[in-house]
């Protein structure tokens, strides 16, 4: 088996702070995986700038000067962080024989990096980076976590659990990956779809170092809620047996009102009615508001429109022959 060309997705917003570390760290665990022959020295770090507003950029491309490991791909605006990766391992699918991605904050244990390796020699097409606990998370975070992973399995979502984007994945795998044309990508839900042999590589996370998180608590949620009703219908159905229920409970309402005016045991009051209203009426609101949300998935997914746009590729070798040519003219 010949070794194989391993690329490392990392995409960026606004991470100035953070990058010099990263990129050093990175490219020194490239070196050693290369100097222990688990890689080809063609292997490199594809870092994915996603719009950001900072230097972050600039600071890949010097990089990029000085040190041979490390490319760039820059998008035209901030598509976020799912398009952002998707973009950075559609790129790599086509140079490289397996990629891993990994957060740009490293909050990631890069040592199992070289387990990941070992894995993938060992057959396994996909191996998943899998925290071993959260207590670096918040009570908060760490409660709605496991809340969200409850909410998935019992939706007959399956995913990974205590797993984000940390992964490897075999050239084969990326290539069945590349054909979910979805729009709102979750890659989180669509890498276990892919199939082919898996197996979970635990470790700690650490602290995030310097930056801000690019999750917080608005975002987490609109993240969970895109994931639940990409890959479920389930909470379509819970409205329809919420109004059943809802339907039954009018009847026998109203066979007691019958009973109480023929018992002659009947008052006038508001109470019960306004009560009636407004439950009636905020169900009906929130069954509109969750059908909009597929309804508007489906507009989303029937324009087709693309991603992500690329404005500077310093990755793929055709755009860098392209780059010289243009240089040397």
């Amino acid at each position: 088996m010949n070794r194989p060309i391993l690329t490392i997705v990392v995409p960026c917003y606004n991470e100035e702070e953070v990058f010099t570390e990263t990129s050093f760290q990175l490219t020194t665990v490239v070196k050693e995986l290369i100097n222990e022959r688990l890689v080809s020295s063609e292997s490199t770090i594809l870092f994915v700038d996603d719009g950001s507003k900072d230097s972050t950029w600039s600071l890949i491309e010097k990089e990029s000067c000085s040190n041979l490991f490390v490319k760039g791909l820059k998008l035209a605006r901030n598509v976020g962080h799912q398009n952002a990766l998707l973009a950075g391992l559609e790129a790599a699918h086509k140079q490289s024989d397996c990629v891993i991605s990994i957060d740009a904050d490293l909050q990631d244990d890069i040592s199992v990096i070289r387990t990941f390796i070992e894995k993938y020699w060992l057959g396994y097409e996909v191996v998943y980076g899998v925290r071993d606990s959260r207590e670096t998370d918040t009570f908060f975070k760490r409660t709605t976590a496991v809340g969200f992973y409850r909410v998935m399995n019992k939706l007959g979502i399956q995913l990974v659990q205590n797993h984000a984007d940390f992964r490897l994945m075999s050239k084969r795998a990326l290539g069945e990956l590349m054909k979910y044309k979805e729009g709102n990508v979750f890659l989180r839900g669509l890498v276990p779809l892919v199939g082919f042999r898996s197996t979970e590589v635990t470790y700690d996370r650490k602290e995030r170092t310097a930056g801000e998180s690019k999750y917080p608590l608005k975002k987490m949620l609109a993240f969970a809620f895109d994931g639940i009703t990409s890959f479920s219908v389930a909470p379509i159905r819970l409205l329809t047996l919420l109004g059943g229920a809802s339907f039954l409970f009018s009847i026998a309402f109203g066979i007691y009102a019958l009973i109480q005016k023929y018992l002659d045991h009947t008052q006038i009051g508001w109470t019960s009615l306004i009560l009636s209203i407004w439950l009636v009426g905020g169900l009906q609101l929130m069954g509109m508001g969750l059908v909009g949300e597929y309804i508007g998935k489906i507009f989303n997914e029937v324009k087709q429109r693309p991603k992500y746009a690329i404005e500077r590729d310093l990755y793929t070798k055709h755009s860098l022959d392209t780059q010289k040519d243009l240089l040397m003219h």
